[in-house]
């Protein structure tokens, strides 16, 4: 009795994929953006394996070089090659994204899936009020509190989004954790006697994955923004290059008529941030149960 219930929803969980996967595929506006996000990846990956942008950190030409077959973004204040610069950038941006996208997410699913299974208990309370004290906190502030605490350490920033970020991803998935703990499949490993951290992980978590996904994107462009606007403040990258720098650096050359430092990191990252949210747009419409 309990065999089909337990297996039924295998079923309908390879139904939902391939389904979504089947209306992603036909969404033309996803399919344009992944393959953008898909280049910036292939960019970072370059600059992560040693491949180009190499000598961004150097002073290969003179003050603000034009546009230029040597140097495509012409050169800064010192005459840095702003293209290299983009580019390693761009593996900044990856780094942070992912750092702060995979742990936010883990911590929140963990979280959020206790909190959802033991819901109206103690562990739930704590768990909400620890989510409630931490968003109304605002986030600069929180991260300026952060980066004291730790003495400059190149990974406050890392540490005060996952503080925060994590909330959203526990909410979405202790209200999942709700509706799922009651299905029939969880009554059924009750009732043999499954330890309750076996169903939590095995029977339950898991089919919270769809949720997990489309956060993950949606947290991955909010790290890549906060990252921007903390690195700009001098609150976020210390060691390295990121686009929230080189906007800070590009405020002076903006003041004397020279925009190439400020467009050239703008303009990657409105780009990387509109396909990433034209991609978690699409994603979340093809993964919506509603819609499958």
């Amino acid at each position: 009795m309990n065999a089909p219930a337990a297996s039924a929803l295998p079923a309908r969980r390879e139904g939902l994929w391939s389904k979504a996967l089947h209306k992603f595929s036909r969404d033309r506006a996803g399919l344009i953006s992944l393959v953008i996000v898909l280049l910036y990846t292939i960019v970072a990956l370059g600059v992560w394996a040693g491949l180009w942008a190499t000598e961004w950190a150097d002073v290969t030409g003179t003050k603000w070089m034009p546009v230029s077959s040597e140097y495509w973004f012409g050169t800064n204040l010192i005459g840095q090659d702003i293209f290299q610069r983009t580019l390693y950038s761009t593996r900044t941006a990856f780094e942070v994204g992912l750092v702060v996208a995979v742990l936010a997410t883990a911590v929140g699913a963990l979280l959020g899936a206790v909190a959802g299974f033991f819901s109206g208990s103690w562990i739930d309370e704590i768990a909400l009020w620890l989510m409630g004290v931490l968003d109304s906190i605002p986030f600069y502030l929180f991260v300026a509190a952060i980066a004291f605490a730790l003495q400059d350490n190149p990974y406050a920033m890392h540490v005060a989004m996952i503080s925060t970020f994590w909330t959203t991803v526990a909410r979405l998935v202790r209200g999942e954790v709700i509706k799922l703990k009651s299905l029939e499949y969880v009554e059924a490993a009750h009732a043999i006697g499954v330890p309750e951290i076996t169903i939590i992980f095995r029977h339950i978590l898991p089919n919270t994955f769809h949720i997990l996904l489309v956060q993950g994107t949606i947290t991955f462009v909010a790290a890549i923004k906060s990252e921007v606007i903390l690195s700009f403040l001098g609150l976020g990258v210390k060691d390295g290059m990121s686009w929230g720098l080189m906007i800070a650096e590009s405020t002076l050359e903006v003041m004397a008529g020279f925009f190439n430092n400020f467009l050239a990191a703008s303009v990657f990252l409105f780009v990387l941030v509109m396909a990433f949210n034209m991609f978690s747009d699409a994603l979340q419409d093809a993964l919506d149960p509603k819609k499958v």
